[in-house]
């Protein structure tokens, strides 16, 4: 597991569900038990499909569970949507992202599922105190559709926001619980969930998709790959977006002194602000704060992007109390801007992706699950052709050759010696790649002193794999696959676990025992 739990995680309890052992038959198999698996599953048993879905751990485990869960506006600004997709364009993304957070609503007051939804005003302010960013932001909202204000100040803040826009008629709510509830309603409309069930294969037998896991097969007419990013995909999809780590405190604050909004700002990256009520002690609530993005395995040592939002945080809240919560997320940024919804590229008619969710997963992965639905059911839907993951990325294609260059500059890790001589440098708690010829091996030793010693190579397409000590994971800098201190995987693409290794005396820093030639192995947990 990753080294944090967030707030979701701390405040709702993990659904117990069987294993696919054997072979099952369905309409629809999803691939994936986040909002956008469960959301699709749910969409399309509503519409009388026989949906069966496969989750690789427990239901919200990935990035959903580690969320802070706004449903927003785009990651992307509607100026710079309009500019690069047009007005027309600018007006179905602002419509589809008040679409999706309707929908939620919808399904929460049509099921009665107690998920602490709330609509609330989101609040847009300048990094930098810059009116004309704003202004410009505001009349492309205006433009695109929808129901916003300039103010020169956000309501209530105890610091001064300067120049602000605020957009109504935005939510949020507690992701995993709204996650549990979703799951009840398809079983409840016979829809069968499997847990600890990973898909490691998807292909077309006779008349019928297959997707095979370690214990079982579920053949089904369509597939929807709802994993955050596609681990069915070896290329396509992966060199069209970029897997970035993103952080979040939380903060116990005195009820009332912090009003109920969200709140972010327009640095690169920004940061994000909202309350929470779960989890608090009586008469606070919980002040959780978001940022710090990085490319991931890029920061070998990510802890300080905590004290970094702690600083920034208490400059403006300072009735804020003592950080209680870290941890840490995955978003995936598509070289335009835009998610990937709908039919995967290159692949099967009936294979689907709902990817790309740019920083935005609850809003985005939801209107991916209304895309899908619709296309599985061979409706028009106004939304399919915009977010169509097989479109070129003619926009922003500065961008996405710049990061190209940086996922092709990884592979140079190979050729750089490793980052200690032997296993007895690493300290308790901490990883360290150590070189074995022209071979790489991602080392962990554990708090009791055990060593883990598993291949750094990412079995993906092979990128040298890098040590995150704020989730004691080894994270992939290529394509955004991470893996527990025992090479199992905890975030695709990869779909296979890093291979185990053993270490010899000298790898391990041990001395010969008596009786034992020179290199025999090493004890390994």
């Amino acid at each position: 597991m990753e080294g944090s739990l967030s707030i979701w995680a701390k405040t709702a309890p993990v659904i117990a569900l069987p294993e696919l052992s054997g072979e099952v038959q369905a309409d629809v198999c999803i691939v994936g038990g986040g909002i956008a698996g469960l959301s699709t599953a749910y969409l399309l048993a509503l519409e009388g499909r026989r949906v069966v879905l496969l989750e690789a751990r427990e239901l919200g485990s990935g990035e959903t569970g580690r969320t802070t869960a706004h449903l927003m506006p785009p990651d992307e600004w509607y100026a710079t949507l309009e500019q690069d997709f047009g007005p027309v364009n600018a007006r179905l993304v602002a419509a589809g992202q008040m679409a999706a957070i309707d929908q939620v609503e919808t399904i929460v007051r049509s099921e009665g599922i107690d998920c602490e939804f709330e609509r609330l005003d989101g609040y847009l302010y300048s990094a930098v105190d810059d009116a004309q960013e704003i202004q410009r932001e505001h009349d492309a909202a205006v433009r695109a559709g929808l129901e916003v204000e300039l103010m020169p100040q956000a309501p209530g803040l105890p610091f001064v926001t300067g120049n602000c826009l605020r957009f109504a008629g935005l939510a949020q709510f507690h992701p995993l619980k709204y996650l549990r509830g979703l799951g009840e309603c398809i079983r409840q409309r016979g829809g069968r969930i499997y847990c600890n069930s990973r898909a490691t294969d998807i292909e077309r037998v006779g008349e019928r998709l297959q997707v095979s896991t370690p214990n079982g097969r579920v053949a089904a007419a369509a597939v929807v790959v709802a994993t955050n990013t596609p681990f069915n995909n070896r290329v396509v999809l992966h060199t069209k977006q970029n897997g970035f780590r993103t952080y979040v405190i939380g903060v116990e604050v005195p009820q009332g002194s912090v009003p109920r909004m969200l709140l972010w700002d327009s640095g690169d990256p920004y940061y994000y602000v909202r309350l929470e009520r779960s989890g608090a002690s009586a008469g606070h609530e919980m002040l959780i704060v978001g940022g710090c993005d990085h490319k991931v395995g890029q920061d070998h040592d990510p802890r300080h992007r905590h004290a970094e939002l702690e600083s920034w945080m208490r400059q403006r809240f300072p009735m804020a109390g003592a950080v209680t919560l870290r941890w840490s997320g995955e978003v995936m940024e598509p070289a335009d801007g835009l998610p990937y919804l709908g039919r995967n590229p290159l692949d099967d008619d009936q294979v689907y992706v709902i990817s790309g969710d740019s920083g935005t997963g609850m809003t985005n992965c939801t209107l991916g699950a209304m895309i899908v639905r619709d296309l599985v059911q061979g409706r028009e839907n106004p939304w399919a052709e915009l977010y169509d993951p097989g479109r070129k990325p003619f926009h922003g294609m500065g961008e996405f050759l710049k990061e190209q260059a940086n996922t092709l500059a990884q592979y140079g890790d190979w050729l750089r010696g490793g980052e200690v001589e032997t296993a007895a440098e690493i300290a308790p708690g901490q990883g360290a790649i150590l070189n074995r010829g022209a071979k790489k091996l991602a080392v962990y030793r554990a708090d009791d002193g055990g060593l883990h010693a598993v291949s750094a190579a990412c079995t993906h397409l092979g990128c040298a794999v890098s040590w995150n000590a704020a989730e004691r994971s080894w994270d992939c800098p290529c394509h955004g696959s991470r893996f527990a201190v025992d090479g199992t995987v905890l975030h695709g693409p990869a779909n296979s676990a890093l291979a185990a290794e053993e270490l010899e005396d000298d790898e391990a820093g041990l001395p010969p025992q008596p009786g034992e030639r020179s290199g025999s192995r090493a004890p390994r947990h």
